[in-house]
Order: structure tokens, then sequence, then C-alpha cells
């Protein structure tokens, strides 16, 4: 039922049906102003014969009174001759007439002859007799199946005497029998055209409504995302240029649409590949869109943060709302967003999305991680402080044994040695660290070039383990594990001789001060051309917390004991700079009260022995 309804509101059948109800009214309208029409002209033509007819008879007996006055008895034969004479009309059911005593003188009917001669009651007859003046009126006979008959009172005067009054009773049905065919022949014909019509309604409404339909299914696909299908033009009328003007529309649309997918998935890439987290929220604060930087930099998923309140997301609701945004309160820096701490600083910069109407439909909020930014800068600030504190210690000893000198203790030769060698070792000290500020320097800068040369690594190796052995023979003991094969390779000679005589140094150091003990690993990766060099200490070893700093410049692990052995806290980091100019790796391990090994991996070379002896 809802669907025949619905079926009922389409255009096609609304057009059918005003089409058919057009036909229909127009047609009702004819046919009653025609049946009426006939009608009326029928019934006139009618009453205008049965008028003649009795102007006729009117006539006659008008002679008859005139020749027959003093003679009523023929007179009154006449008069029935008169009437019977139309006794064989159809349309004439009874003529009679009656005198002005209201006698009936004479009839056509065969069967009313006994009326003859006595009085009768007819209503519209006497009144005819009372005024003078013809009368008629239409009624229907009960005794013939209700059918209408037509009466006419028809005076008649003689010399200006009223003798009586023509009675004539006809039969009107057939006028109106007839009047019957014809509306029933007129209702066939409105049923034959409303056949005809509907048909061909269907058929121009299909016409009409076909292109829209099929604009009307496009329109759907439109909403739906697909573009490109278009409507097909049947005609170059008015709908058929409609058509064309909504394909050039939905060509428009499928661009645009095009553009704006485009410039989406170019601005979901930049946003989705941003270094930094962005989140953006509908006017009331509530996230909308997230990427993944963000939700990585808060430790949360997109279920989690999604519709969530921006300032609680970013614990800032007791610092901010979003009224300070609109004061261009831009930035505020905090830290722990995320609870397994991945960032220990993040930068949130602030800003609103308003309208051209003024209208503020939203806020961002872009996410930097200052985390290195901030490491950086302790550590620079770390590094001054270093720096200042390495060449004040110095200076202030210096400064002091100076001042002795000035005071007097220059002429004990004994004390004066003293403390000028005292003052030469700080001075040595000084140069040391200046010379490895200056290195680190030039490194940071890429200011030194580094010439390399391929070497066999074995050999180099052994000359300055070589060296070490005949400096401390009698205080420390070296244990070389080397390949049998040469492992080749391109180093600066001088520059990884500065990395093993600092890292050799330092094992010897931090080595068992009563058996003194270093091992030298060497072992090749053939696999993927790496060599890999470790050089391990007998020493108390370096606390897990604190092994992955020792490569940071002016990091001590014992600092007084380092500054007693003449230390800057700077070799390891120059070490960690010149191998990774020679695209390697140093790290370190340790076990305390076992010892460290600090590690070296560097790229080799594949020359077979024979071709580096020729």
């Amino acid at each position: 039922m809802k669907q025949f309804f619905k079926n009922l509101q389409s255009l096609q059948i609304k057009i059918v049906l005003i089409y058919v109800l057009l036909i229909v009214i127009g047609m009702q309208i004819i046919g009653l102003f025609f049946t009426n029409t006939l009608e009326r002209q029928l019934t006139e033509n009618f009453k205008d014969n049965i008028s003649a007819q009795a102007t006729t008879i009117q006539s006659r007996i008008q002679s008859l009174y005139e020749e027959y006055e003093e003679d009523v008895d023929t007179l009154q034969d006449e008069l029935s001759v008169v009437l019977r004479d139309y006794s064989n009309r159809t349309e004439i059911n009874e003529i009679r007439f009656v005198n002005v005593d209201n006698i009936l003188l004479a009839t056509s009917s065969l069967s009313n002859e006994s009326l003859v001669n006595t009085r009768v009651s007819m209503p519209t007859t006497a009144e005819a007799l009372q005024t003078g003046t013809q009368n008629e009126e239409i009624y229907l006979n009960v005794e013939s199946n209700n059918q209408r008959v037509w009466i006419l009172n028809q005076p008649v005067y003689v010399d200006g005497s009223l003798v009586g009054v023509i009675y004539i009773a006809s039969h009107i049905e057939a006028i109106f029998i007839q009047l019957d065919q014809i509306n029933n022949i007129f209702i066939i014909a409105t049923g034959i055209a409303l056949v005809i019509t509907v048909l061909l309604g269907f058929f121009i409404a299909r016409t009409i409504t076909k292109p829209i339909m099929d604009m009307r299914n496009q329109a759907l696909q439109m909403s739906e995302g697909d573009y490109t299908s278009r409507v097909k033009v049947y005609s170059k009328d008015e709908i058929g240029e409609l058509a064309e003007g909504f394909n050039i529309l939905s060509k428009r649309v499928q661009e645009a649409q095009a553009n704006t997918e485009s410039e989406k998935n170019r601005l979901d890439s930049v946003i989705t590949h941003m270094s930094d987290g962005v989140l953006a929220t509908d006017r009331r604060g509530r996230v909308r869109v997230v990427n993944a930087m963000a939700m990585y930099m808060l430790g949360k998923t997109e279920e989690e943060v999604y519709n969530q309140d921006l300032m609680t997301l970013l614990n800032l609701n007791e610092e901010m709302d979003l009224e300070d945004i609109k004061k261009e309160i831009s930035e505020r820096t905090v830290t722990g967003l995320a609870e397994d701490s991945r960032f220990s600083s993040i930068r949130i910069s602030f800003s609103a999305i308003v309208k051209d109407t003024g209208f503020i439909n939203g806020y961002i909020a872009v996410l930097h991680d200052v985390t290195e930014q901030e490491k950086v800068d302790n550590e620079r600030r770390e590094f001054v402080a270093n720096v200042s504190h390495e060449l004040r210690t110095p200076l202030t000893s210096m400064k002091s044994y100076i001042e002795a000198l000035q005071d007097g203790a220059y002429k004990d030769e004994v004390l004066a040695t003293k403390f000028l060698g005292v003052t030469r070792d700080e001075t040595d000290r000084m140069s040391r660290l200046v010379e490895d500020l200056l290195q680190l320097s030039r490194m940071d800068n890429d200011a030194e070039e580094i010439s390399r040369e391929l070497v066999d690594f074995n050999s180099f190796l052994n000359r300055i383990v070589d060296r070490f052995e005949m400096s401390h023979k009698d205080t420390v003991t070296f244990i070389r594990t080397f390949p049998d094969e040469a492992i080749f390779t391109e180093i600066a000679l001088d520059k990884m001789m500065q990395v093993l005589d600092n890292v050799i140094t330092n094992a010897i150091k931090y080595s068992n001060n009563t058996d003194k003990r270093v091992e030298i690993r060497l072992r090749q990766n053939k696999l993927y051309n790496r060599l890999t060099l470790q050089i391990k200490d007998n020493g108390l070893g370096i606390p897990a917390g604190k092994i992955n700093r020792i490569f940071d410049r002016f990091y001590r692990v014992d600092k007084g004991r380092a500054r007693k052995m003449g230390g800057t806290g700077l070799g390891l980091a120059i070490s960690k700079e010149i191998i990774e100019a020679h695209e390697g790796k140093i790290w370190a391990s340790s076990i305390e009260t076992e010892g460290t090994s600090i590690y070296i991996n560097l790229p080799i070379m594949n020359i077979d022995e024979d071709d580096w002896d020729d």
C-alpha cells in the first residue's frame, strides 16, 4: 500500500492524471453543454410541433363553431371527427376538447369515449378555463411505466369569447429516450477517449519524465560520489537543454571533486608524514583530526584521542582554555605527555581556525618534539661549564705556584724547581685540552680532511701494540688474538693511531693496579665485509647506567681519578668522531669488577695477499 501511494506521487503518474483530468473535465463540459442544448432543442421542436397541431385544431374548432353554432349535436360529432384524425399520431396520446363548463365534448381516444358529455377533473385544464391562457406541464404516467407525458392546454376563442380548451397529451418520453441513447453513445466515446488519452498520456509523460528520471538517477549517483555517468539528451527542447546543462554541471562537479580529493589526499599525506604531531578540533575543542605522529607522541590510539577535549588530552586544562587561544596565547611546553615518557619535552603551538565572518570554526595544535633540542642545549651548557672548569683548574694551580714563586719561593732551588715542574705540567695539560677542543671543532665543521690509504690492519695493529709493550713491558701484560690472514682497510693512519692510542691508554689506566692486563682481539666478518676490534681491560668496570655516556665530551665515570691521571675527558669523544668519519662504529660494554671492552667496527677491502705483495 505504501509503495502504491509512493507510485502515485511520481511525476509520470501526476502528468497522466492531470492530462486525463483535463480531458475528462473538458469532455464533461462539452457533453453537458451539448446534451443540455440538444435536450432543449429537441423538446422545443417537439413542443413547437404539438403547438402547431394545436393551433390547427384550434382553427378547425373555431370554424366548426362558426358553422354549427346552433346545432350542438352536429358540432359535437364534427369535433369528434376532427380529433380522431389525430388519433393515429404516434407522438400524441390523446386530444380532448372541454367546453367552458368543464364538460368533455370530444376525445381522440376510443377508450375514453365513455367520458364524453361528462364533467372531467383535470387541474391544468380547469386552470386554462379560468385564466383563459395556455399552460403546460410534464408528468409521469404511472400507468405507462412512469413515462413522461407533456400536457398542453390551448384555449379556444370564437368572436372573442372563450368556448373551451383543447387538451393534448403527447408522448415526450421518446425525446428523453433519444437523449439517453445519445448520452450513452457520448459516455462510450468518452471511455474510449479516456483509454486513448491514458495511453497517449503515458507516452507523452514518458517523453517528459524519462530525461528527468535520468537526471534524478544521476543526481543520486552523484550524491554517492559517482560523477562519471552522463544523462542522455533526447531532444533539443527545454528539457534537452536542462539535460545538457546537468551534464556540464556533473562534469564540473567531477572536476571540482577530483581537485578536492587531490588536495585532501595531498593534505592528508602531508599531515600523516609530518615529523610534528597535529591535532585539529571543532569549535568546542573536541578532537576531530589526528595524525600518526601526534598519537605516537601522546602514546594513545586514534579511538582514545578522537572526540576528546584538547586541553584535557594535553594536560593543560588547569593552565589554559580555549579562550586563551583566542587571545593569541599560542605556545606551551609540556613534559611527560606519554605514559612511557618517550618524549621528555614537547612544545605545543596553538592557533584558531577563523572564518571570514570572524566565527571560530575550530582549533589546531601542533606538537613539536624538542627533546633533542633540549638535550643539545643542556649538552652545550654542560660543555661550556666543563670547558670553563677544565681551564680554570690548571690556571688556578699555575697562578698559585707563580704567586708562591713571586713571594720568594724562587730563592729555594729545590722548591722552585718543583713549582716550575708543576706549572709546566699544567701548561702541557692546557695545551692538550685546547688541541683536543680545536680538533673536535674542526671535525664538527668538516674542516679537517681525512686522507685514507689502504693498509694491512693486522700489521698496523701489531706495530701499535709492540710500541705499548716496549713502553710498559714490566707493568702491563698484552694479550693478542689476531687472525692469520691479512685484513685490508682504508684508514687515515695518524687518526686511527690516535684512536688506538687513546683506547689502549685508557685500558692501561683503568686496569687492575696489581695485575694490569689488556686483551686485544681482532676478527673479520667476510659476509658483511667488516672487521671488529675488541680492547678489554681487567679493571673495575663501568656501571650499566653510565656505559652509554662515556663517549660524551668531558664525561668521566670517576672524575677525581681521571683528572689525577691527566685526562681531558675528550679522548673517547674524539675517537668516536674519527671512527664515524671512517664509516665505522664504536661502542662499549662493561661488567662491574670484571672490566670494560671497547669495540671498533670498520669496513674492509677484499684483496688477496698476492695482489698486495705485487
